[in-house]
């Protein structure tokens, strides 16, 4: 059985509450690309509700399909986006601490870019949402 003292170290060993944080900060990516697909899924079929709904009153359907599928259909695409890219991330991340290597700091992370995109889908939403106020009063 081979001793800690045998193993080849390029430097100190990293403080595992290092790793365990890159591990948290992967986990908190799954849990925000989670809840990205889960409300994507939800926009995506809210046209087919409100279709529903003015067929169960026997109006005529206010607002098409296509633009709450659109909308949900890229929210779900950005949260598979957002897993990839958190894990590609992490991986080098790990590296890096195994390495010992310092840890570059980029001026548009991950967290920037989601941001930008989200807030876009967001003015996104808040037109769709004002056409649809608009065209039904």
């Amino acid at each position: 059985m081979p001793n800690a003292n045998d193993m080849p170290q390029a430097g100190p060993p990293v403080d595992p509450r290092v790793y365990f944080a890159a591990e948290r900060t992967l986990l908190a990516w799954i849990r925000t690309g989670l809840a990205m697909m889960g409300f994507g899924f939800v926009v995506a079929r809210f046209g087919v509700f409100l279709r529903e709904l003015a067929a169960a009153r026997g109006a005529a359907p206010q607002h098409p399909v296509g633009a709450s599928l659109v909308l949900g259909t890229s929210l779900v695409l950005l949260a598979v986006a957002v897993h990839f890219v958190a894990v590609v991330r992490h991986w080098r991340t790990v590296r890096r601490l195994e390495a010992n290597l310092p840890m570059p700091l980029h001026p548009l992370s991950l967290v920037s870019l989601v941001s930008l995109v989200l807030a876009v889908i967001g003015v996104v939403v808040v037109g769709y949402l004002l056409l649809g106020v608009a065209t039904a009063g």
